[in-house]
């Protein structure tokens, strides 16, 4: 049996079409790293995380407000601390809380009223305060300090508000190209002196090292030569002794000459009156 749409009362498609009408106006959707606002005929009424949700139709309207890191950027006119112009491009990053949402939507009507209003005037306020503090050199060489300088007086600005400051950066200086060119000079002539500092500790560190070898090498000499005074001075020390003790055993026992001088005999017999070719006269008789 076919279904006849023609035979159905206007007054019930009416009814189906009013009640889809409603159903797909009562659902939505909120995007992740965002915080939906329930609004009630344009008031705030609650925040609801990511996801899926429901809300009264044709009554209730959201808004999302985003909660991921958020970066503004400024371009900016300012001085240096020798009154040179300079112009600057600063950015920071920074993040909504999460958990007051619903009260920043309340008391600005969202992220683009509080950036315009709170945040943004903040922050060029506290980077022209921090630029004029440094000169141009130090500023171009020195921007981390110039950046922890705005970031502290950005962080105690925005103390009272449900945000977060998570950093800031210096993306780029603009100054005049003659003073730029002077930075430039100045900093190769720094360069090069620094190159010839390292070059002289480099001589005088090899000519210290030198003088250590000499000076070990003389220290060596010396231990040498007081070690071999010392083995002379001993040895003759020790041979006094020995000419001291063999005289004592002289003058004690003098048959020790005669053992000396028996033991110095080279084995020849001593000459005499017959000529060094003939031979004494040895009395070769057995005695009774």
């Amino acid at each position: 049996m076919k279904f006849d749409q023609s035979k159905l009362p206007l007054k019930t498609i009416g009814t189906v079409l009013m009640a889809l009408i409603c159903l797909f106006n009562s659902i939505y959707t909120v995007n992740e790293g965002h915080i939906g606002i329930v609004k009630r005929f344009s008031e705030a009424k609650e925040q609801v995380n990511p996801g899926l949700h429901f809300k009264v139709p044709f009554i209730d309207g959201v808004e999302e407000i985003e909660v991921r890191t958020r970066k503004n950027e400024e371009k900016m006119a300012s001085s240096t601390k020798e009154q040179m112009p300079v112009t600057v491009s600063v950015s920071v990053n920074w993040t909504v809380d999460k958990t007051a949402a619903l009260e920043l939507f309340r008391q600005y009507g969202g992220l683009s009223q509080f950036e315009n209003r709170i945040l943004d005037p903040r922050f060029r306020s506290a980077t022209k305060d921090v630029i004029p503090r440094f000169d141009a050199e130090r500023l171009i060489q020195d921007r981390a300090t110039a950046i922890q300088a705005i970031e502290a007086n950005l962080i105690e600005e925005m103390k009272d508000f449900p945000v977060t400051v998570d950093n800031i950066q210096i993306e780029n200086i603009q100054l005049p190209v003659k003073y730029l060119t002077s930075i430039e000079t100045k900093q190769t002539e720094k360069n090069l002196a620094a190159a010839e500092e390292h070059k002289l500790a480099r001589q005088n560190l090899e000519a210290q090292r030198d003088v250590n070898t000499a000076t070990a090498k003389a220290d060596g000499i010396k231990v040498v030569a007081i070690a071999e005074a010392e083995a002379i001075r001993i040895k003759g020390l020790a041979e006094a002794e020995a000419i001291e003790a063999k005289a004592k055993a002289l003058g004690d026992n003098p048959l020790i000459i005669k053992l000396t001088e028996a033991q110095n005999w080279d084995g020849k017999l001593p000459a005499t009156m017959l000529g060094g070719q003939n031979m004494p006269i040895l009395d070769m008789r057995v005695k009774q």
